[in-house]
């Protein structure tokens, strides 16, 4: 029997096929349409060639590890309260107490949700005055305040938190949790000033201020910008503002597209409303740098990716331009602080974290950041910014340093976006 001759063509279909198999599953393509319309999510270890029951224990693990391992940032207090602690600052920010009932809701942990809430709403919740609605930013762990003016972001989490434990939990079980959620934004609405005290958003900006003061409304922090959930707000809120949340989501969108640099796609700690880097001066020397806070910006992009898919093509854009960047770095790497033009910082403008030295490292919580960006951009380069992050260990640094708070949280929001794990809560 005379073989068929295999033509140039198939030849190299062949060897193509063949090295496909060879280097084993690849990430695949983005996705066109968002959460919010389709209510699937992309489980990119799975789409990597991990299993799912794999996929589903890893998650398990690195969840355990910030509320329940032996260097967790979670603790409980008594039989109803809870605090989430910067650990390397010893005390309890609303950044992630906020982070942490976002996270516990969409584990289903009502337990530690509700925990977090008490805590909360006991210690760091202003019940009456000008920042009524609002929360002191940093607390001690015995609940006394550090200081009591607040962060937009820490809000901005606790609402869309508790409109999601509405939807999945409903409000007659303890908590109504849409009224406190409503009561937040209702509080922040009526600010007009007195006692120093403004909206979250800039009324005459719609976007999210660094704090809701007079002083921090004069500009805003890049990585404060998550669009996707005002859309969650102008779905269930039920607070009669649908039309402006969605205007606020749009012009986030547009903000986002001026802050992050057009070459690396690097955005700056803080930032004015054109996007224009903060002038570097005094306590902020440095903020118009790539460093701690500037790290969740392309985890947020690809959350509103995912969520929204509402600026697909400039998002998918992005995801490849900030990859191209950390790629060339070398995936294994980089560092935590750049310039936003992709020079490294002078030893000057370096942030220390917490109370360590002046170091610029390898930090696992950019690596989540970084790895997240596979759901914005596939190439022959994204499996390996998503099999380090899979690989990395999170432990302390050869000088000592280790950050169970911070590092440990987005390395857990990373592993909940590429799982598909981190989603909009619809109601039930």
């Amino acid at each position: 029997m005379k073989l068929p001759l295999i033509t140039p063509t198939l030849s190299l279909l062949f060897i193509l096929m063949t090295l496909s198999a060879c280097n084993g599953p690849q990430v695949k393509s983005p996705s066109t349409k968002g959460g919010l319309e389709t209510g699937q999510y992309r489980n990119v270890f799975v789409e990597a060639g991990y299993s799912p029951a794999e996929v589903d224990a890893k998650v398990q693990e690195v969840f355990n590890d910030v509320f329940r391992g032996p260097n967790k940032a979670y603790f409980e207090v008594g039989d109803s309260m809870g605090y989430v602690s910067d650990i390397k600052n010893n005390d309890v920010r609303t950044e992630g107490m906020s982070y942490g009932m976002m996270i516990a809701v969409q584990f289903g942990e009502k337990d530690i949700f509700d925990r977090l809430w008490r805590w909360s709403q006991r210690y760091m919740q202003h019940q009456d005055g000008p920042r009524e609605g609002y929360f002191a930013w940093s607390c001690r762990t015995d609940g006394t305040p550090n200081s009591f003016g607040s962060a937009s972001d820490g809000e901005l989490y606790y609402i869309t938190a508790l409109l999601f434990a509405s939807n999945r939990w409903g409000n007659d079980t303890g908590i109504d949790y849409r009224a406190e959620a409503q009561r937040i934004i209702n509080c922040s609405m009526s600010k007009t000033g007195e006692g120093g005290a403004m909206p979250l958003l800039h009324p005459e900006h719609k976007l999210i201020t660094f704090t809701p003061d007079q002083r921090g409304m004069r500009f805003t922090d890049p990585s404060y910008h998550l669009p996707a959930f005002y859309e969650v707000w102008a779905r269930w809120a039920d607070d009669g503002r649908a039309d402006y949340w969605m205007e606020c989501a749009r012009l986030s969108r547009e903000y986002l597209h001026k802050t992050t640099h057009p070459t690396t796609g690097l955005s700056p700690d803080y930032s004015h409303y054109d996007g224009s880097p903060m002038d570097s001066r005094g306590w902020m020397r440095g903020s118009q740098n790539f460093r701690y806070d500037s790290w969740r910006v392309p985890m947020n992009i690809a959350l509103d990716y995912s969520w929204s898919c509402a600026d697909c093509e400039w998002q998918q854009q992005y995801g490849q331009k900030i990859q191209q960047f950390f790629y060339a770095q070398g995936v294994n790497d980089f560092v935590d602080q750049y310039r936003i033009d992709g020079t490294l910082p002078s030893d000057e403008e370096i942030l220390r974290a917490g109370r360590a030295e002046k170091a610029l490292r390898h930090s696992i919580g950019l690596v989540g950041a970084v790895a997240s960006t596979a759901l914005l951009h596939a190439d022959e380069h994204t499996r390996e910014f998503v099999d380090a992050l899979w690989n990395a260990k999170h432990e302390p640094f050869p000088d000592g340093y280790f950050d169970a708070y911070y590092d440990g949280l987005l390395r857990l929001f990373a592993f909940m976006h590429l799982s598909g794990k981190y989603q909009v809560i619809v109601p039930q």
